[in-house]
C-alpha cells in the first residue's frame, strides 16, 4: 500500500473505474464496493473473466521476458498500465535487464497516485517513469516519452487491454500507427485484447458498460490482426494468450480459453 493515504474525490467512490475493476479481478485490494459490484455483474454473465485477467497478466510477464531476454529490448512504453498489482512491466524487465527503462502511461488520477507510490526501480541501473496522458492523444505520449526513452533505439510499445476502450477501430489503428511511426526500426508492438467470442462475452460487455465503467468494445481476431499490418510477427503470432509461449510448467495442461488474444510484432 502507498505510504501516505490517497485522497479521492467523492465521485471515485460512487462510479466504478475500469482500472479498479481489473484490480479486483486480479485479486488486488485497491478497489471499492462499487468496483466489486461491477466486477461481479460481469462475472455473472462471464465467469471466465477472473481467469482472463490472470492469464493476461501471465502473458504480459512472458512477453516482457522474451523482449528483454531473447530479443534484447531495453526500453518499454506501457500504454494504459492500470493499477499496480503483481508482475508489473518494470519488475519483469529489470529482472532480466537491470538497466531496462520503463515508461508507464495512464490518465486515471488514482492509477498515477498508486503508481508513483508503488512502482519504483528494482535495480540501481533501471529507470521507471510515468506519463499522465490519454490513449487518444498519442502525440503527447510520444513527446513526453522522448524525455525518458531513446527513440533512436528499439522500444517495445505495449497496448494491453486498452485498445478496446477506443470505440472506433479506425481511430485505434491510427493511434497504434502514430506511435509506431515515431519509434526506431527494430521496435516491437505488443497487443492484447479480449475478442467477440460468443453471446456470454457480449452480454458481459453490456453489463460492464451498464455499470458506469467506460464501455469496452469487443473486436474480432481478424480486426486485431489489423494492428500488426506491416510488422513481422514473432512466433507463435496472434493467438489465445494462454497459447503464447506457455511456461514449461504449463506443458501437459490445457488452460481455459477465455477469448483473450495477444501477439507481438517487429517493426522492420
Amino acid at each position: 500500500m502507498p505510504s501516505t493515504p490517497i485522497r479521492l474525490p467523492a465521485e471515485y467512490l460512487q462510479t466504478p473505474s475500469s482500472a479498479r475493476v481489473w484490480n479486483y479481478w486480479l485479486g488486488g485490494k485497491d478497489n471499492y464496493e462499487v468496483d466489486r459490484a461491477a466486477g461481479d455483474a460481469v462475472a455473472a454473465s462471464y465467469p471466465q473473466i477472473v481467469t482472463l485477467a490472470r492469464q493476461s497478466r501471465q502473458f504480459l510477464a512472458r512477453a516482457v521476458r522474451v523482449l528483454a531476454g531473447a530479443l534484447g529490448v531495453h526500453q518499454f512504453l506501457d500504454v494504459g498500465t492500470g493499477l499496480p498489482t503483481m508482475l508489473n512491466t518494470h519488475e519483469v524487465a529489470q529482472a532480466v535487464l537491470p538497466d531496462a527503462r520503463v515508461v508507464y502511461v495512464d490518465n486515471d488520477p488514482i492509477v498515477l497516485a498508486h503508481a508513483r507510490s508503488l512502482l519504483t526501480n528494482t535495480t540501481p541501473e533501471g529507470v521507471t517513469a510515468y506519463i499522465d496522458a490519454d490513449v487518444h492523444d498519442p502525440e503527447t505520449i510520444i513527446a513526453d516519452a522522448r524525455n525518458i526513452l531513446n527513440f533512436d533505439e528499439p522500444i517495445a510499445v505495449m497496448f494491453l487491454g486498452i485498445l478496446g476502450y477506443v470505440p472506433d477501430l479506425g481511430e485505434a489503428k491510427s493511434i497504434v500507427t502514430r506511435v509506431l511511426d515515431a519509434v526506431a526500426p527494430g521496435s516491437y508492438l505488443l497487443v492484447r485484447d479480449n475478442t467477440d467470442s460468443g453471446d456470454s462475452v457480449r452480454e458481459a460487455a453490456d453489463r460492464y458498460a451498464e455499470s458506469g465503467v467506460d464501455p469496452y468494445h469487443l473486436r474480432t481476431v481478424e480486426q486485431l490482426h489489423e494492428f500488426f499490418t506491416g510488422l513481422e510477427m514473432v512466433e507463435p503470432g496472434l493467438v489465445p494468450v494462454e497459447r503464447w509461449r506457455p511456461d514449461g510448467t504449463d506443458v501437459g495442461t490445457v488452460a481455459e480459453h477465455t477469448g483473450d488474444h495477444g501477439g507481438l510484432g517487429r517493426k522492420p
